[in-house]
């Protein structure tokens, strides 16, 4: 028998609604999953044939420590997604590296460009956390710098008006292949409550879509179980990556009927 860990994080909400979708999917293929925290002190990863990086989404105020543990659980494990993937998709600064088109940035509270609105976030979040959106420039740089004063690097985009006509796009890829693409609904349109960032709905990604979305997941190496790539268009309709997410995405299983084994399909071609 096959065991494998589904890393979590201590989630008394119960926020994670695609565990058991992934643990059903696993015992049907003949894996057996178990929920284990990725800070959990008695967790001996060794055990495990495998341990897959899923609802982590307490890491990002203690990332250091996340990143030092994807380390050591990958060294006696197979850890899906690697530890220098994680390391470095946790990090936002990856985009500056990355040789394709992404949202216009600017990485510091120095001069930026004019823009009619801001978004300005840390390059170390999730969930928009310590996000704001402004047309207020000076603002903007306020925020900016107080990232900095905090030791963090700030990044400042503008505002793309266009997201909350067509929304952002996300491929799900699995072992590198497309299982599904949906329409999520912009984080930081007016109005919006969390059930509305919940919803999605099936989207057929366009062909430069999937072309952009094929060289994004070229510029990475190694294995990946998943991938989840964050399209917008600029004004001039050109596809831009917003971000590449390789540690602990949702993946909107339940958006499509082929998608959990889609991905349980895949877990068993790495293993």
């Amino acid at each position: 028998m096959t065991i494998c860990a589904y890393v979590t994080f201590d989630d008394p909400d119960g926020n994670d609604d695609e565990r058991e979708l992934v643990l059903a999917s696993w015992r049907e293929a003949g894996i057996e999953g178990r929920a284990v925290r990725w800070d959990d002190p008695e967790a001996d990863w060794s055990a495990f044939d495998a341990a897959v990086v899923r609802s982590v989404w307490d890491y990002v105020e203690r990332r250091a420590e996340f990143v030092a543990w994807a380390h050591r659980a990958g060294s006696v494990t197979k850890l899906l997604n690697p530890a220098a993937v994680i390391e470095a998709n946790t990090d936002k600064t990856y985009l500056r590296d990355m040789g394709v088109p992404i949202v216009p940035t600017h990485w510091s509270s120095g001069d930026f460009p004019q823009w009619d609105e801001y978004v300005v976030k840390p390059a170390i979040s999730a969930g928009a956390k310590a996000t704001i959106r402004t047309s207020d420039r000076a603002a903007a740089k306020a925020h900016a710098a107080k990232l900095e004063a905090e030791g963090r690097t700030p990044m400042i985009q503008p505002y793309l008006d266009m997201v909350e006509a067509e929304g952002e796009t996300s491929l799900l890829y699995f072992n590198r292949v497309l299982s599904h693409a949906v329409r999520r609904n912009p984080m930081l349109a007016p109005g919006q409550t969390q059930a509305d960032l919940a919803r999605a709905e099936l989207r057929t990604p366009a062909p430069d879509q999937l072309e952009l979305a094929e060289k994004v997941l070229a510029e990475v190496s190694g294995d990946l179980l998943y991938a989840r790539v964050d399209l917008v268009r600029l004004p001039d309709g050109r596809p831009v990556l917003i971000e590449l997410e390789l540690t602990e995405p949702y993946l909107f299983l339940s958006h499509s009927e082929a998608a959990v084994g889609n991905l349980t399909r895949a877990l068993g071609e790495l293993l």
